[in-house]
């Protein structure tokens, strides 16, 4: 338990010395987003070891155009602890980002960013990596505390609250699709909520109620998941 302590402090540590460098503000003019990326992995099981997938998928902004996919795989080395899973899934994350021949504008996130205890989910703990602009958009909500709920949007698309906690804005509950369950918008680093949600409106399309980035690349991660382990053994 020692060695489970001690390391659980070195990685608090590490969240809370980037967590003052969050950027709430856009550090970009709209017009310059031409592409963005779409971020989600996927987990398995195989004798007792644990493996994930992760996917990027990257679409022209403005057409919907899927311009490059990538991805990679690996053994997942990190336990997973409860507000630490940027630490999980980031190496792979950097590793599919790095064989990327189109550097996308701003990445989105199948999950959570300032929407954490620390404001340090992966959607932000990945943006000190990649240097780019991010935005979290979660299909579940990420209840902060026991006693931290959201208010449910009106039943129209576009229709939004925002999520308080202690006096500040932690992210926004979204109806993207009118009488369709909302998502959790938040942003992950160097963009207002505001810009993040206008982008996920753009991107939802009639199909999904989740921006088509981190829909494609949640449907990549299911078929290379598929190819790995095609025995579907202790699929996650």
């Amino acid at each position: 338990m020692e060695f489970f302590d001690d390391k659980q402090s070195d990685l608090l540590e590490r969240q809370n010395s980037l967590k003052d460098k969050i950027k709430c503000t856009d550090n970009f003019k709209i017009s310059d987003i031409k592409t963005v990326a779409g971020v989600d992995l996927a987990y398995w099981q195989d004798n007792e070891e644990e493996y994930a997938v992760c996917c990027i998928v990257v679409l022209d902004m403005n057409t919907h155009e899927v311009i490059e996919t990538q991805h990679s795989s690996g053994r997942i080395t990190v336990p997973y602890l409860p507000g630490f899973l940027a630490f999980r899934e980031l190496p792979l994350v950097e590793k599919t980002a790095a064989l990327l021949t189109n550097s996308p504008d701003l990445y989105i996130f199948d999950g959570n960013g300032y929407l954490h205890p620390r404001h340090m989910g992966l959607a932000t703990h990945a943006s000190f990596f990649l240097g780019k602009p991010t935005i979290g958009v979660a299909k579940t909500y990420y209840r902060i505390d026991k006693k931290t709920d959201y208010t449910e949007p009106d039943a129209e698309a576009g229709s939004y609250t925002d999520i308080v906690i202690d006096g500040e804005v932690y992210g926004r509950a979204l109806r993207t699709h009118s009488n369709v369950k909302p998502v959790f918008v938040s942003i992950g680093n160097n963009i207002s909520l505001e810009t993040a949600t206008d982008i996920t409106m753009g991107l939802v399309t009639d199909e999904s109620h989740i921006p088509l980035p981190t829909r494609l690349a949640d449907i990549e991660t299911h078929v290379q998941r598929t190819l790995l382990n095609p025995d579907g053994v202790n699929e996650e």
